[in-house]
């Protein structure tokens, strides 16, 4: 028997356009945010065989934070954090997600972000 072996998926510097911010200014348009995301997976079960169906396909994970950004507007990073880690531990086999949001055009000297991890209720 193989030995069990820690599985992860991640998405970096995933750079979107989100309706964010609190200030008057951040409400006028979109802002760039930078995600990164951090999975941690349940051992697997059987052999994935090379097969799409036997692995957590990232394009789910891709795809959901996109329709997010476009889902509506964000008063803070925070909340936008927790909506992403509650779509990545949604998907089958997610133990914990780690997931951390950066505004780079907030000041000049410097790139400011939010990041948490929480463990799936399983």
């Amino acid at each position: 028997m193989a030995a069990e072996m820690d599985r992860r998926i991640f998405i970096r510097d995933f750079r979107l356009q989100v309706l964010i911010g609190i200030h008057d200014f951040e409400r006028q348009g979109p802002q760039t945010v930078v995600v990164n995301v951090d999975l941690r997976l349940a051992p697997a079960d059987r052999a994935h065989g090379d097969r799409i169906a036997n692995v957590l396909n990232y394009d789910l994970v891709h795809d959901g934070i996109v329709a997010l950004a476009k889902s509506r507007h964000f008063n803070l990073q925070e909340t936008l954090v927790e909506a992403i880690l509650d779509l990545c531990l949604g998907q089958p086999g997610v133990i914990e997600a780690r997931v951390s949001t950066e505004k780079p055009d907030v000041y000049p000297d410097c790139r400011v972000g939010y990041e948490a991890t929480r463990r799936a209720d399983r």
